[in-house]
């Protein structure tokens, strides 16, 4: 059944895929392992149909500049796409100003209400939620002709020094008043406003102070006196009960919310208690209200998010499944979740066609201990694998120079480096044999970097680009370009294989 799905077209060519865990380009020589490793393999390779990859920051949908990780390259590699996290879609966003064409937040903006609130956490700390969002948001609600806003201010001070919450709230009064749109209506902080523990008497004194305005009245012009007095008496942002600035802004029946908190954690309980359940008495409670959030704080709530989970779909797994296209992921146990859920796009499914094998990791204290850790047996059940020909398409992960190079035993990872090299030269000799393209790329660096610049052991990630090297076929790669990203492997791969590409695969075929 295979061998005739193959025959008659559904994959033209067969492809085999490696993915060297840690593996980046580097010229500095120094303190670099794959440097100092005997590499012939891969050194040919380079010579050859080859080009180098981005593997950190926005080309993998990380913030800018930071270094790349395995879950979030196999994440970009798997999809075909740069996988963006939360915070960096949400980021670009705002920077961008695309936020304005936001379709939960236009339809927050329509609603018939007379009033809409922002309510989150205010500060530049960045774990929970940020100013930039708060501001972002009132002008973008102005832009859409919104009711009038009100901001409730949850100090930080946990994230942020304890009695930086002034700086913060005397921004946003000037922010509002330079925009001549929307007002501080309460201040209160988020040992309250932002419980997750289940103390409920917390989430109780919040409401309160947001419905009913229980709370100190203090007039927007003496706010930062009344914060600095609470700094002097000793309580800090974290802990500050309600303030109500302006009991005009206090949230009635029928109001719009807009929670901006982009983690979820600290949102729960206080979306639970105004859309759902309350668990505690109360004298006054608001109906009618609609609540959106910015991102999903809990898939059993109901509320729109202006930011809502990402759909990885048909990633390149998926599509070959959908193309009745037998596939092959292969890792030892260290990187077996890569080859798998991460490469999938983060689900846990295994598709049709698509079988999975994984050889152990050795079982020592730390892998400077045995680099070659068990690429051998990799090796083995992939070359195996491609002299069946069952699989037209075939994947594994090489783990050494990665978790070897975490150890920050620079010996210890050249050899993880020689070692894998040797091993890919296996694998290499068989895809010649038996007719597959091999391509083999990186999911990050680290390697490469095994000296810090203060001198001692580097241990992390870098932000190197990889490899991404071709071998077989008579296909050939366009001329080297910066914006060449780990995304770009899978439409590559379909282009090999004759596959159409997936609308939702953005990445591009780096063919010629």
């Amino acid at each position: 059944r295979i061998q005739i799905l193959f025959e008659f077209g559904m994959a033209s060519s067969k492809v085999c895929l490696i993915v060297i865990d840690g593996w980046g380009l580097s010229s500095e020589t120094k303190g670099n392992a794959i440097h100092a490793a005997a590499t012939p393999i891969m050194d040919g390779l380079s010579k050859g149909k080859a080009v180098s990859l981005a593997a950190h920051g926005l080309a993998v949908g990380l913030p800018e500049g930071l270094m790349g990780n395995s879950e979030v390259g196999h994440l970009n590699i798997g999809a075909g796409r740069v996988v963006y996290q939360d915070i960096v879609r949400i980021n670009l966003a705002f920077k961008n100003n695309t936020i304005v064409n936001n379709e939960f937040l236009i339809t927050a903006a329509k609603r018939p209400a007379k009033k809409i609130h922002l309510l989150g956490l205010i500060s530049d700390g960045g774990v929970h939620g940020h100013i930039d969002h708060a501001k972002g948001l009132l002008s973008a609600l102005k832009t859409l002709n919104a009711p009038p806003c009100f901001v409730h201010f949850f100090s930080d001070g946990r994230d942020t020094r304890p009695t930086s919450g002034v700086g913060f709230m005397k921004d946003m009064l000037e922010y509002c008043s330079d925009l001549s749109y929307g007002n501080i209506a309460t201040v209160m902080g988020r040992y309250y406003a932002m419980d997750r523990d289940k103390r409920w008497e917390r989430i109780k004194k919040a409401y309160e102070g947001l419905v009913q305005g229980i709370g100190e009245q203090v007039a927007p012009e003496d706010l930062i006196k009344f914060v600095e007095g609470k700094y002097a008496a000793g309580t800090t942002d974290e802990f500050l009960e309600p303030i109500i600035l302006n009991r005009d802004g206090l949230i009635e029946d029928g109001d719009t919310l807009i929670f901006f908190d982009f983690r979820a954690d600290r949102m729960r309980q206080i979306n639970e208690t105004f859309g759902l359940k309350r668990h505690f008495e109360t004298d006054k409670v608001v109906k009618d209200i609609s609540i959106t959030t910015m991102t999903s704080y809990s898939a059993d709530f109901p509320f729109p998010n202006l930011f809502p989970p990402q759909s990885n779909k048909d990633t390149l797994a998926e599509w070959l499944s959908k193309q009745n296209v037998p596939q092959y992921h292969c890792a030892e146990t260290e990187k077996y979740a890569h080859v798998t859920f991460f490469f999938n796009g983060g689900l846990e499914d295994q598709w049709k066609g698509e079988e999975r094998v994984m050889v152990p990791s050795p079982k020592v204290p730390t892998y400077d201990k045995q680099p070659t850790m068990n690429a051998a047996g990799v090796a083995q059940k992939m070359c195996e694998a491609i002299e069946k020909g069952e699989h037209p398409f075939v994947m594994c992960n090489f783990a050494p120079p990665d978790m070897v190079g975490h150890t920050g035993v620079y010996d210890a990872t050249v050899t993880a480096c020689t070692e894998t090299d040797r091993y890919i030269g296996e694998i290499l000799s068989a895809c010649r044999k038996h007719n597959y393209v091999f391509l083999i790329t990186s999911d990050h660096g680290n390697a490469e970097k095994m000296l810090s610049e203060a001198g001692g052991p580097h241990t992390a990630h870098t932000c190197s680009r990889v490899p991404f090297y071709m071998d077989g076929g008579s296909f050939n790669f366009l001329d080297e370009t910066p914006d060449m990203a780990i995304c770009d492997v899978a439409p590559t791969i379909l282009k090999i294989m004759g596959l159409s590409q997936p609308p939702a695969m953005t990445g591009r075929s780096l063919l010629a």
